[in-house]
């Protein structure tokens, strides 16, 4: 569902029913309860790679959708590029397809763009602003079945010169890139959100102010904290995980004022807790459901569930 000016929308109810309208009488009660619940619900997120070969299988974009509604999941992140020259036709028809569908069960769908060196100045940076560029474009071809956001999944943390505790010389230029995005992002109503990792919370005062003033959503990366193979019960995941997610919220604000710091969501991926994972992300939920840096949860991803990535 695309964002909505909802206070807009109240004075526009008060306006007609000023005017005599028995529509706006009978609508308000509906609608307004149904923005305010919305606004209220926190993020529960799915990624989506392999998006042409996904949905290129007879009824995915129902699949998709039915898994979502099965497991409370309210944003779809759509991998999602363009190559020069690239016919798009056939697969943005099918993707229009996907996001019509997600639309109509109340689910958004973000187009997720990915890199390892985006971060970097010139060519890798441009070729993501382009992607990005081509969202938007998207977007004004398919005005009925728009994308509500961009997703940045960028990893210059995995390149060798990156490696090692503290070695953060990659943020700024990180940073940089956010910015480009997040500007013409904004100007067409799409909201921003990027997958760190919990080495980016582990920077000085100041490094974690500029990180968490670039955008107003961030997805942590929690992987690799338990392993179906560890022995553990899922009680004991369960706490294991809470007391991470904790620990690292509170590492990421610590220090720093209260208002107008981008909320984090906890992104965790099914090879480390297999069938048990919704029941872990809803134990994540009941623990952290109080803090109000807490923006949701999001399970990676579609594509395991599926039988990995095609």
């Amino acid at each position: 569902m695309r964002p909505f000016a909802e206070g807009n929308y109240v004075k526009m109810l008060f306006r007609l029913a000023a005017t005599g309208s028995l529509l706006a009488l009978v609508i308000a009660p509906v609608v307004v309860p149904l923005f305010a619940q919305q606004s209220a619900t926190r993020v529960h997120g799915l990624w989506l790679w392999k998006t042409a070969a996904v949905l290129a299988a007879p009824d995915s974009a129902a699949q998709v959708r039915d898994f979502c509604r099965e497991q409370g999941i309210n944003e779809v992140y759509v991998s999602f590029s363009r190559a020069a020259g690239q016919d798009v036709g056939p697969q943005d028809a099918r993707l229009a397809d996907l996001i019509r569908t997600l639309h109509r069960s109340h689910i958004r769908a973000e187009a997720l763009l990915s890199s390892t060196d985006a971060d970097e100045p010139g060519r890798h940076r441009d070729k993501l602003l382009q992607h990005a560029s081509a969202a938007i474009d998207f977007n004004r071809a398919h005005p009925g079945e728009a994308f509500d956001g961009i997703h940045l999944d960028i990893e210059p943390q995995q390149r060798p010169e990156n490696k090692g505790p503290g070695n953060l010389n990659f943020l700024p230029n990180l940073l940089e890139t956010f910015a480009a995005v997040e500007r013409p992002a904004v100007s067409a109503h799409l909201t921003v959100n990027a997958d760190i990792q919990n080495k980016l919370l582990k920077g000085s005062l100041e490094q974690r102010r500029a990180l968490l003033t670039s955008l107003p959503r961030f997805t942590l990366m929690l992987y690799e904290l338990s392993s179906p193979a560890d022995g553990q019960t899922t009680e004991q995941q369960e706490a294991k995980l809470r007391g991470a997610a904790e620990n690292f919220l509170k590492m990421a604000y610590q220090g720093l004022p209260d208002a107008g710091l981008a909320k984090i969501a906890m992104g965790l991926r099914t090879p480390d807790y297999e069938e048990q994972l919704p029941h872990v992300l809803k134990a994540l939920d009941e623990a952290l459901g109080g803090d109000p840096e807490y923006l949701g949860w999001a399970w990676h991803s579609w594509n395991d569930h599926a039988g990995g990535r095609e």
